[in-house]
């Protein structure tokens, strides 16, 4: 690794991915000497399509990365939803379940969005891939860190921007569980043949407790494939063991028809399959000492709000715009990077109560009700967007010493 200095000081990010990589990217432009370290071998691709909404989309257009992501935009077309039989229920709009809004929001492929956060800042940032934090010793006048690699080295400041799992948090604030709430259902991703000839949309089957998707991006020859189904309790024996996740599935669905056979012998085929629990992070405070924490690591919504994307890109840049406000005082910082995000944070996580996902329901009175409301709605995008995509003021970087924001204000929409 090799060592800069600046005298706006060093920062050390863990993670590079969305949260990560944006974090970096406004700490340079502030002046600071940022490391983000990786434990992958480099930047992550594939992945399940992501949202960037409401005043994350602003967070966009002031990296100027906003015209890659409107090229990269899926345009889905319909979200089909299916009985049990696999007869439909009613086939509506992308944007009237997810609350977006068409012409302004957009969904691009997770992979295509850290290429492209990592593309606007690799020349200007230090990233060290293949490597992770081993332990963290919080002093005075620095943090001096040690890596899996046995390479050492200080630091002004760290952020873990790691994940829910995040191993940062946990050298700093140490287990997980007491952050961990969990939301009743668990969850299989992978890829498959899109032998259904799928284009621009996607297939949600739902049975109570259970529920299956197929979601084609563009004309892809591949599909995303999603299992999802209510426990009662986290699986944690299941979390660090592939093989009891892929049995636990299996039989969860094992008597389950339309294409749940094909889909969980397509998942024991996969070489890319992931599997958690559905759960958000809740932390009293999201930094100690000289350690803060974003995105997932500090604030995971989980994918049933549609948020964690947008959430990593508003948590970054307020949370780089707060150190360069408060420059040399990063108690100061991040006691404003919290006062800023934390109510946002919060409105969005609130979405979702613990076993009450609006697309998933556990009871088949709750799967009619949902169905019903889903009859409701056409194939014709909202207007507008949910009121928590847009419940904030970011601050201009300019107020901070930084470069001059773009000449359009954000906007609500």
């Amino acid at each position: 690794m090799g060592t800069r200095t600046t005298s706006q000081g060093t920062v050390l990010v863990s993670g590079a991915s969305i949260a990560g990589a944006a974090v970096a990217f406004w700490l340079h432009r502030y002046g600071y000497a940022v490391t983000v370290v990786e434990k992958s071998a480099g930047v992550r691709n594939g992945g399940y399509p992501i949202d960037v909404r409401g005043i994350a989309v602003e967070v966009a257009r002031r990296m100027g990365i906003l015209p890659r992501l409107r090229e990269a935009h899926i345009a889905s077309r319909q979200l089909t939803f299916l009985h049990a039989d696999g007869s439909t229920v009613a086939s509506v709009h992308p944007q009237a379940v997810a609350g977006g809004v068409e012409g302004h929001d957009v969904e691009v492929p997770r992979g295509e969005l850290t290429r492209v956060l990592y593309g606007a800042v690799r020349d200007e940032v230090e990233f060290v891939f293949d490597d992770s934090i081993d332990t963290l010793t919080d002093h005075e006048h620095g943090v001096d860190v040690t890596f899996r690699s046995g390479v050492r080295r200080g630091f002004d400041l760290v952020l873990g921007a790691d994940g829910l799992h995040s191993r940062t948090r946990e050298l700093v604030c140490g287990p997980e569980r007491p952050f961990h709430r969990y939301l009743g259902y668990c969850f299989a991703i992978f890829t498959m043949p899109n032998t259904l000839g799928l284009s621009h949309e996607a297939l949600i089957w739902n049975t109570p407790g259970r529920a299956a998707a197929l979601y084609a991006v563009r004309d892809s020859a591949e599909l995303h494939a999603f299992l999802t189904f209510a426990h009662p309790r986290p699986p944690y024996e299941a979390l660090r063991d592939p093989v009891a996740q892929r049995e636990l599935v299996a039989a969860t669905f094992a008597h389950d028809g339309w294409e749940i056979p094909e889909m969980v012998a397509a998942m024991h085929r996969a070489t890319d399959p992931f599997f958690d629990t559905v759960s958000q992070i809740r932390m009293p405070r999201w930094s100690s000492g000289r350690t803060a924490f974003l995105g997932d690591a500090a604030y995971a919504p989980s994918f049933l709000t549609g948020q964690g994307s947008s959430l990593a890109l508003v948590g970054a840049y307020l949370l780089a715009t707060s150190l360069a406000t408060h420059r040399g005082d990063h108690t100061a910082a991040f006691a404003a990077y919290e006062r800023e995000a934390r109510a946002f944070v919060e409105l969005n996580q609130a979405h979702v109560a613990t076993g009450d996902a609006a697309l998933f329901p556990t009871t088949a009175e709750a799967l009619e009700k949902r169905n019903q409301k889903l009859r409701g709605l056409t194939t014709t995008p909202p207007r507008t967007g949910r009121p928590a995509h847009t419940a904030l003021t970011l601050p201009d970087p300019a107020d901070a010493g930084g470069p001059a924001s773009p000449a359009h204000p954000a906007t609500s929409h």
